[in-house]
C-alpha cells in the first residue's frame, strides 16, 4: 500500500476522498485517511514539531499495510540557487536533534536512508523537482537563527523539522522511502525578508492548485 505523509505544505490541498480512521498503535493512536492509499497530517489537532508522535503516526501506517511512503514536507532553502516554489526530492538527510526509534529493548541498528528507487520514480511523476540534495532536519518549533543556517550550509541543502525522523521509522519498520519537499522561502539570513510562520502558510495557500495535481500523479504513478 501506498502512504503518503505530510503537514503544512498539504494545509490547503484538497486531498482524495477517504475513510477517516483512528489506529490504535502501542505508541498512541494517530488519525489516518485511509481506502486504496493511506494519508497521514502529521501534525494532528495543530502539533508542533517537536511534540508530533512520530512512533505512532508511523506505526500506524505500518499496521494498515503501508510499504511504500512519500513524504511531503515544506523546507526552507539553505543556498541561494534553491529558489522558493521549487521543490526537491532529497537523496540524504541529516539530523541535528535526537531521532525516534522504535527499537527501545532491542539493539537493532538499521541503515537510514531514501530509497533510491522510489525517489527515481518520484522524480518521473515530478519532473519538475530537483533531484538530489540533503535535507537536514532541526527540532523546532522556533526558526533556525542566522548561525545556525550558516553552519548547516555547509552540510545540506534544504532544512525542515520533521522528516529525518519520518524516515528513519519508516526505515525501521520496513517501508521504502521517499520525499518531495517543497521550497517554501529562504532560510533565516539568506533574504533581506523576515521569515515568520505566517510566511510559510502562506506558501502552502500559494501553491495549493499545485499540490493537489501532483499529490493526484503520485497516487495513480505508485498505488
Amino acid at each position: 500500500m501506498l502512504g503518503i505523509i505530510g503537514g503544512t505544505s498539504l494545509l490547503f490541498a484538497e486531498l482524495p476522498a477517504l475513510e477517516k480512521r483512528i489506529v490504535h498503535t502501542p505508541y498512541g493512536n494517530s488519525e489516518v485517511l485511509v481506502g486504496e492509499i493511506a494519508i497521514l497530517l502529521r501534525h494532528q489537532h495543530s502539533t508542533p514539531p517537536h511534540k508530533i508522535n512520530y512512533r505512532s503516526h508511523l506505526s500506524a501506517l505500518a499496521l494498515l499495510g503501508v510499504d511504500r511512503l512519500v513524504g511531503f514536507a515544506s523546507s526552507g532553502s539553505l543556498k541561494k540557487e534553491i529558489t522558493p516554489g521549487s521543490m526537491v526530492i532529497p537523496t540524504d538527510y541529516f539530523s541535528s536533534t535526537t531521532i525516534p526509534s522504535i527499537h527501545d529493548h532491542a539493539i537493532c541498528h538499521v541503515h537510514p536512508g531514501f530509497s533510491e528507487e522510489l525517489s527515481k520514480r518520484l522524480k518521473a511523476l515530478v519532473p519538475e523537482a530537483i533531484l538530489g540534495g540533503t535535507y537536514i532536519q532541526t527540532r523546532g518549533p522556533r526558526i533556525e537563527t542566522i548561525a545556525e543556517v550558516r553552519t548547516l550550509a555547509r552540510s545540506g541543502d534544504i532544512v525542515g523539522m520533521t522528516l529525518a525522523s519520518e524516515a528513519t521509522l519508516a526505515v525501521e519498520l520496513g517501508m521504502e522511502v521517499a520525499a518531495l519537499c517543497t521550497i517554501d522561502n529562504y532560510a533565516n539570513g539568506l533574504s533581506d525578508e523576515l521569515l515568520t510562520y505566517e510566511h510559510i502558510v502562506e506558501s502552502a495557500a500559494r501553491y495549493k492548485e499545485r499540490t493537489e495535481e501532483i499529490v493526484s500523479r503520485i497516487v495513480k504513478g505508485l498505488s
